[in-house]
């Protein structure tokens, strides 16, 4: 993989740190990663997901102390 660098606002940041200590991602890479793949099957390629469908995980779930 390569390194690509992004300026984005922080409220964006603050979501990924949150969906990543939702567990439901491992890292924010992988939250944006997903997010970019998504966006190149409907924009690009022009694959639409079912509406009940999820973006496929690549790792395990964190557990999350509360």
């Amino acid at each position: 993989m390569k390194l690509v660098t992004v300026k984005m606002p922080e409220t964006y940041i603050e979501g990924l740190d949150e969906l990543v200590k939702m567990g439901r991602y491992s890292s924010r890479s992988e939250a944006i990663r997903v997010a970019v793949r998504e966006l190149l099957k409907r924009e690009l390629w022009g694959i639409q997901p079912a509406h009940h469908e999820l973006p496929h995980r690549t790792s395990e779930p964190r557990k999350v102390t509360v």
